[in-house]
């Protein structure tokens, strides 16, 4: 028997990616689920999607940067189930721009998504991951969260507050029956390129989207594995693909050279690519 087998997840961003091979799997394994994405469409067909149909699964269309709209989808949840097993604030957007031409809307934009949304998911369900056995609580960060990249300012400072709050978090919650993990997943193969916002017009969302698919190495089925993994076995971090790992070891390592090293690392790269 699967480990989430008969147990409850709440679950945002499941419209795609990493969060869709999340919905599906978890299903597979017998977990009731609650989904959430801000597209109704994309939605819908995660659900269509679910091999075992006979496992509950309901759909709701959220934008975790509200939070009276975060809150109320735990309220649903809690008149319905009483407790919730498993959150993973997975939802996330990214942004394209050096930080000097960084537009305000555009920055607050990305961080009401990427970490007021894990802020907002965190506390609305606390309470009831408290009322499970065994609550499991996972923040999805990123390798970029772990270091730090030319153009990607906006998102750095996003993915680095989901770490540091998450592990604080963590901390806070040594001695409960709260688990939490802090995720950092490297280049997965999603569509999160070709939906950012980018102040590069010279670059459009299909360019966007072949040059970051011939970098990323890892399916979202594989980061879900891992993901269900780290909960099954309460683990605090889980990096997601060799770059993760490789990242997180250079940035111990190296933690004022590391730039040099990518550079170096992204000119190789973009000549064996040619």
């Amino acid at each position: 028997m699967a480990y989430v087998d008969g147990k409850v997840a709440a679950l945002t961003g499941a419209g795609s990616g990493i969060g869709r091979a999340l919905a599906l799997q978890l299903n597979n394994d017998g977990c009731e689920l609650f989904l959430s994405d801000i597209s109704a469409a994309s939605l819908n067909e995660t659900l269509a999607l679910l091999p075992r149909q006979e496992v509950p699964a309901a759909g709701q269309v959220l934008d975790v940067a509200d939070k009276p709209s975060v809150y109320a989808w735990a309220e649903k949840i809690a008149e319905a189930k009483g407790r919730v097993d498993i959150v993973i604030n997975n939802a996330g957007v990214a942004l394209i721009s050096n930080a000097e031409d960084n537009r305000h809307e555009d920055f607050e934009w990305l961080m009401g998504v990427n970490f007021w949304g894990v802020v907002y998911g965190t506390q609305a369900f606390l309470p009831l991951l408290r009322q499970s056995q065994q609550g499991h609580l996972v923040n999805i960060s990123s390798v970029f969260g772990l270091f730090s990249v030319p153009t990607q300012s906006a998102y750095n400072a996003s993915k680095f507050a989901v770490r540091g709050y998450t592990e604080a978090l963590r901390q806070e919650m040594e001695g409960s029956s709260v688990h939490v993990c802090c995720v950092h997943p490297g280049g997965i193969k999603t569509n999160i390129a070709r939906a950012a916002r980018s102040e590069d017009s010279d670059i459009n969302a299909d360019k966007r989207d072949t040059e970051f698919q011939k970098l990323a190495r890892t399916s979202p089925k594989k980061a879900a594995a891992t993901i269900i993994s780290a909960i099954e076995k309460r683990k605090k971090r889980a990096l997601i693909g060799m770059d993760a790992r490789f990242f997180s070891l250079m940035c111990r390592l190296f933690p004022v050279r590391y730039p040099r090293i990518l550079a170096l690392l992204d000119r190789n790269a973009s000549e064996s690519l040619k």
